[in-house]
């Protein structure tokens, strides 16, 4: 087998690629730790709770959504249990299941949070492009997430664990929830 190496512009682009997403996730971090003592995947976790009809999802379709490991899904979700930000519940209809839920305090501490994280991203992303390479941003970011996730045309790779299947998220089983 031919190793197909990258091409000296693909290697540039692959290098800017890396280097400006982990400065990018350290800036997050770092702001996040100082306004809300919490790491950017904990603020996303309440992010996504708040946008979910009545503030809940099953833990599995969450960390679908975050592409992470129910288990590292877990750890996240019982430290912000812990600061009562979030609370689990048994799933309604099956028990196998369990539920995340936003809390009220969780919904305060994004509330106050989420000025400064927009603030953050605008700063450190967005003001720095133009409305064109923000679309062109959006489709490389979300081909790429497609190929990675199988886009319909081809098999889902095995091995991503944020594709585990689940039956659908919980709640009442008339809202669809």
């Amino acid at each position: 087998m031919t190793t197909r190496w990258l091409t000296p512009e693909e290697q540039r682009a692959w290098r800017a690629y890396i280097s400006a997403s982990l400065l990018l996730e350290d800036v997050l971090d770092r702001q996040l730790q100082q306004d809300a003592g919490m790491p950017h995947l904990y603020y996303s976790i309440l992010a996504y709770l708040s946008e979910t009809p009545e503030r809940r999802l099953r833990m599995t379709d969450l960390a679908a959504q975050l592409k992470i490991t129910r288990s590292r899904l877990t750890y996240a979700v019982a430290r912000l249990e812990k600061d009562g930000h979030v609370r689990r519940e048994a799933c309604k209809w099956d028990k196998r299941g369990t539920v995340a839920v936003l809390t009220d305090e969780g919904m305060a501490v994004l509330e106050r949070t989420a000025p400064g994280h927009v603030a953050t991203v605008r700063a450190a992303l967005f003001d720095h492009l133009t409305p064109e390479q923000v679309g062109q941003l959006e489709e490389i970011g979300t081909r790429i997430g497609q190929a990675l996730q199988g886009d319909g045309a081809e098999a889902v790779p095995e091995g991503l664990p944020w594709l585990r299947r689940s039956s659908s998220s919980c709640g009442s089983e008339d809202s669809g929830t």
